[in-house]
């Protein structure tokens, strides 16, 4: 099904949308007598953002993407860091980059942070596009469905910091290694490098946090000076993801804290090393 635009398209742009739609034909999505599937997926609301997002990713954020055929086939825990402070565009830029480049295109499964589906109209807007709230069970089902889900293991931690802290990993949640440990998942670390300068933190309003029942709330350099498009355009930051080599873990997931810890610290490190080679290869923010 095909996404009419109202505006004409350049050539380029009208094959990336051919492209795109094509690609989520190809995706096995279950789907009940209303249009979807068990956790909330509407593939028909999904698909036209998709586009939509594959038009930024193209050619807002110029993408560049490494060591996506280190994806392996089947269920996988794709591990990045976490930055914007506004919008999560790291996550959408993730995601897309799951649905564009492999073959077969694989469609993302985020853990969302539990508080966000109290806010506002974020509960369907996450749920539409298959993010879950990201409890271990919500985790475990859709790995044992061979799906391939993305974890921030920092958390608002990483998410929401000042830009002074760029690039400093956040001390990394452990839930993620005893799943992996429970449904024998091979882990894929990534390095985002642009989502730090996307939208750069000043600091953290604890007032306006505790006004909308979040953890956190980010005053930066372009909220609220711009008011409602500070908050929701980023700047045009280039891009790069790199993805690893996958980590298969053994052992119990239910050894001690220490052990765990271990091997989060491992993952940790991967990504660390990933992101230094994203930010070895660009000439500044916008390059």
């Amino acid at each position: 099904m095909s996404v009419a635009f109202p505006i004409p398209l350049p050539l380029s742009m009208r094959q990336l949308v051919e492209d795109v739609d094509k690609r989520l034909g190809r995706l096995p999505t279950p789907l009940n007598e209303y249009g979807y599937d068990p956790y909330g997926l509407s593939p028909s609301y999904a698909r036209k953002l998709a586009i939509l997002g594959a038009l930024v990713y193209r050619y807002y954020f110029r993408v560049e993407t490494h060591g996506i055929e280190n994806l392996p086939p089947g269920r996988a825990l794709v591990i990045g860091n976490h930055a914007g402070n506004t919008i999560p565009y790291d996550g959408i830029i993730l995601g897309l980059a799951l649905v564009l480049e492999p073959d077969p295109p694989r469609w993302p499964r985020a853990m969302a942070e539990f508080y966000l589906p109290k806010i506002m109209w974020w509960s369907e807007f996450i749920h539409r596009v298959g993010a879950v709230v990201g409890t271990p069970e919500n985790c475990a089902q859709l790995l044992e469905q061979d799906e391939v889900v993305m974890v921030f293991p920092e958390g608002y931690r990483g998410f929401i910091k000042p830009y002074t802290q760029a690039y400093r990993l956040q001390r990394f949640g452990t839930g993620f290694i005893r799943l992996a440990l429970q449904t024998r998942t091979p882990i894929v670390p990534v390095g985002i490098v642009g989502s730090e300068e996307q939208s750069p933190g000043l600091y953290d309003s604890k007032l306006l946090a505790r006004a909308v029942n979040s953890p956190a709330f980010p005053i930066t350099v372009t909220w609220p000076w711009f008011g409602p498009l500070g908050y929701l355009i980023p700047l045009p930051v280039k891009y790069r993801l790199r993805f690893g080599d996958p980590i298969l873990f053994e052992g119990d997931p239910n050894e001690p804290d220490s052990a765990v810890e271990e091997k989060a610290q491992l993952v940790k490190d991967r990504i660390s090393l990933l992101i230094e080679e994203g930010l070895s290869e660009r000439q500044g923010w916008f390059a």
